[in-house]
């Protein structure tokens, strides 16, 4: 299956402090149902670093099964312990995902040599295509172009989820990297720009709630249609604000939660966003007709 288009770093619906299998198929049909090319499980949007290892095995299962093979499932496997991120992608290989979504380790800071080493022995220990995943902003470190080379050298570094917001460190590493590395932008404000540059897709957060205007903008992109991805990049510029407005996912959950998707469940340290917010949500979704 082919890795790249309209992605969706998918939220992890809670019922009672669980996984909510029944609305992760929903969640699940309503992004492929609208044009959404792969779905990322277990990445920070999902509340990676609030789950167990038991549910995260969990919801990448959960995933794969109710996916059923429609789209490619890339699971989130990464981790500020080398060891333990080689566990969740052998995990995930093994229950059948299509490729893996890395993220940088957080919190204990690696330099570059030791960003270099931390993904080589992951790609070493598994045959998954694999996807770097820079966010220096939440990691606290980041993968600079020159090592994001180095490691396009290995056959299963097949590309980055780029998050830096950086359009020239992401011209770098086209410029750095081989061809058929993929760039895929981690920064939905900068998707079009990012496509505009050579990017081959977006794992996007936004796609949770407007996945048909995401897979568009995209599809009208990759169509020479400029003015009609102009037209919807404009459209999605308030949502693309209001859900950032709180730590992600805290604003994509509320919105979900308001347009009947999900449970309004959200684990601590994350809580639900403000009245105020809400309120600014709420009428984003109104003028974009995603309220029934």
């Amino acid at each position: 299956m082919e890795i790249r288009g309209a992605m969706v770093a998918l939220v992890t619906p809670f019922r009672n402090d669980r996984i909510d299998r029944a609305a992760v198929k929903k969640l699940i049909d309503y992004m492929i149902e609208n044009g959404i090319d792969a779905i990322i499980p277990c990445g920070t949007t999902g509340e990676s670093a609030t789950l167990s290892h038991e549910e995260h095995d969990e919801m990448i299962e959960i995933t794969l099964e109710l996916t059923a093979g429609r789209v490619p499932v890339i699971a989130g496997t990464g981790s500020n312990s080398t060891r333990e991120a080689v566990r969740l992608t052998k995990h995930a290989a093994q229950a059948g995902a299509q490729a893996a979504l890395l993220i940088t380790p957080y919190y204990n800071r690696p330099t570059q040599e030791g960003l270099y080493q931390h993904f080589l022995a992951i790609s070493e220990a598994s045959d998954l295509p694999l996807v770097l995943y820079n966010v220096p902003g939440r990691t606290g470190v980041n993968l600079l172009p020159p090592t994001v080379a180095r490691l396009a050298e290995h056959k299963n570094i097949i590309g980055i989820k780029e998050a830096s917001g950086s359009l020239p460190q992401a011209m770098e590493i086209l410029t750095l990297c081989p061809p058929k590395f993929l760039l895929l932008s981690g920064e939905d404000m900068l998707n079009l720009p990012l496509y505009a540059i050579g990017a081959q897709g977006t794992i996007s957060v936004i796609a949770n709630v407007a996945p048909q205007l995401v897979s568009g903008l995209y599809d009208a992109f990759i169509a020479g249609k400029l003015k009609e991805a102009d037209f919807l990049n404009r459209n999605l510029f308030e949502l693309n604000r209001i859900l950032f407005v709180e730590t992600n996912p805290i604003p994509a959950k509320a919105a979900l939660a308001m347009m009947g998707m999900i449970g309004p469940e959200i684990r601590l340290p994350l809580t639900e966003p403000s009245a105020e917010n809400k309120n600014k949500i709420r009428g984003v979704l109104k003028d974009l007709g995603l309220l029934s």
